[in-house]
């Protein structure tokens, strides 16, 4: 990070542009097909992958790691995959990926899952995950069970970062989940 960005609003910038760019740079399709193979066959410690789970995920924007493939590839593993549903007040309501009709399961379903794949611009050597700044992923880390593994989807490159600023809602994380495979931050 710049010497001169010290507002979480500031590094957020910079950290998009920086996405644009690296986006840009990547074959998303192979990077799809590479994270879900990276989740599959090197689980994080925590999660057991062959009994079936609950996973909270998100369905992925166009500079952000694809979670396409991820999260059919999970589903096809007997899993249920949770997608939010952003609220005005930015809370996250919570629907099954699978159902076409979108049926909300209400903001507490966090408390069951068993897995995260949440997103985040960047994560630190802290573990500290930056976000969006909707605040929406800091209501939802709170409410997990102790020992329930969260992995950030980021892009090569974007983990690693000296220390991001963090305030004290921030809960650090573990795991980071990139084309390149599964690794904690620490």
């Amino acid at each position: 990070m710049a010497p001169d960005a010290t507002t979480k609003g500031d590094v957020r910038r910079l950290l998009r542009a920086r996405r644009r760019e690296l986006a840009a740079a990547r074959d998303l399709t192979h990077d799809a097909s590479a994270i879900a193979d990276a989740l599959l066959s090197s689980p994080p410690d925590g999660w057991a992958r062959e009994a079936p789970s609950t996973v909270l995920s998100y369905e992925s924007l166009p500079h952000e790691p694809p979670t396409t493939e991820v999260n059919a590839a999970l589903q096809a593993a007997g899993h249920r995959v949770l997608v939010p549903i952003t609220l005005p007040d930015m809370r996250l309501d919570w629907c099954d990926l699978a159902d076409p009709g979108r049926a909300p399961f209400g903001i507490d379903a966090p408390t069951g899952a068993d897995l995260v794949l949440a997103p985040g611009l960047a994560v630190d050597t802290a573990g500290t995950r930056l976000g969006q700044g909707g605040g929406c992923y800091d209501r939802v880390l709170p409410m997990l069970r102790p020992g329930v593994p969260v992995l950030v989807l980021l892009h090569p490159g974007e983990h690693g970062d000296p220390l991001l600023p963090h305030e004290p809602h921030d809960v650090p994380v573990e795991w980071v989940l990139t084309a390149e495979g599964l690794r904690g931050p620490r």
